[in-house]
């Protein structure tokens, strides 16, 4: 080779060298329309040269899996009480029979006491029966119910350099082994209602803040520690927590039938969609219907029912 040619070959070299590559690459989630892809892809082409956390946390029931017809919390419960439970008449299983007809009688299963009660059902197990629990409802009735393109959108936070957490007000142990599973995130990234665990037992004791409401923007602070780029949501339960985004929020089938309340603070007067509307929220689209072939525990104890949200088109 020439002299010429091998200096050539070395500004070539320094060139490719000099020059920044990217690791971080879009990948266009299937099944939102151009519109929404191209806000998201914008919103992380601009995180490209942080150089702190960035984190993003999406609630999980609705928002990450569907909910349709009940919520796997309950479903997880009332399958467990019914197959190791009912009908034993000794003093732990009459127990924990009472506590579910407690939840019963009360009805509201997104109220506080509600959300207590089913720690005080789960109360006396290990850490591994609770997980386990919760995987073997998530196998036989919930299996399917991931949202792909929620999938898709984790996997591109993942490839930009986010932390992705999810915060459920559903307990804790119950959920991290099917999310991290599923979701390919530590299992220390699921974040539910917390309580002691004492000699290997899950105690009564909750640990504060609940991951309820306005718990759920204070688990933020407490417990991860930064304020988030992203947050995902999807019901008026998680309007504290979307609000602790410093970029994007994402809603995912937000109500649009009922007019929120007094109680319900800046979203009175409006539907769910509607406030995030105004609010400039990304409003996005899944499909959460319920299977014919599975039979609900849950429908026989008689919860309410949520609303399914069947998708047509592209959002």
């Amino acid at each position: 080779m020439t002299y010429i040619g091998r200096l050539l070959v070395m500004l070539v070299l320094l060139c490719s060298l000099s020059t920044p590559v990217s690791s971080q690459t879009y990948r266009k989630i299937s099944g939102w329309s151009d519109e929404i892809n191209e806000r998201i892809e914008s919103f992380l082409n601009t995180t490209l040269t942080m150089n702190h956390r960035k984190v993003a946390v999406f609630d999980g029931d609705g928002t990450v899996i569907g909910q349709a017809p009940h919520y796997l919390a309950d479903e997880a419960l009332y399958r467990y009480a019914d197959k190791n439970y009912k009908g034993r008449k000794d003093a732990f299983a009459r127990e924990k029979m009472a506590i579910l007809n407690r939840m019963v009688e009360d009805g509201n299963n997104v109220g506080k006491a509600y959300v207590e009660d089913r720690v005080h059902f789960l109360a006396g197990m290990t850490p591994d029966e609770i997980m386990n629990m919760g995987y073997e409802c998530y196998t036989d009735a919930y299996q399917g119910k991931f949202y792909p393109e929620m999938k898709q959108l984790i996997a591109n936070l993942k490839e930009y350099g986010f932390e992705v957490w999810i915060l459920t007000a559903s307990p804790e142990l119950l959920y991290q082994k099917f999310l991290s599973e599923e979701l390919g995130l530590p299992d220390t990234n699921i974040i539910g209602v917390k309580s002691v665990v004492a000699n290997g037992l899950l105690t009564d004791d909750i640990i504060l803040p609940i991951p309820q409401d306005d718990g759920k923007a204070n688990v933020i602070p407490t417990f991860i520690k930064t304020r988030p780029l992203i947050v995902g949501g999807n019901s008026r339960g998680d309007m504290d927590m979307l609000n602790q985004s410093c970029g994007l929020k994402i809603v995912v089938n937000p109500d649009d039938e009922t007019i929120r309340g007094e109680k319900d603070g800046p979203m009175k007067g409006y539907t769910v969609k509607q406030y995030w509307e105004k609010e400039g929220a990304v409003i996005v689209k899944c499909n959460d219907v319920p299977d014919p072939k599975v039979t609900f525990h849950t429908s026989a104890w008689k919860i309410r029912t949520n609303k399914s949200n069947p998708k047509q088109g592209f959002n």
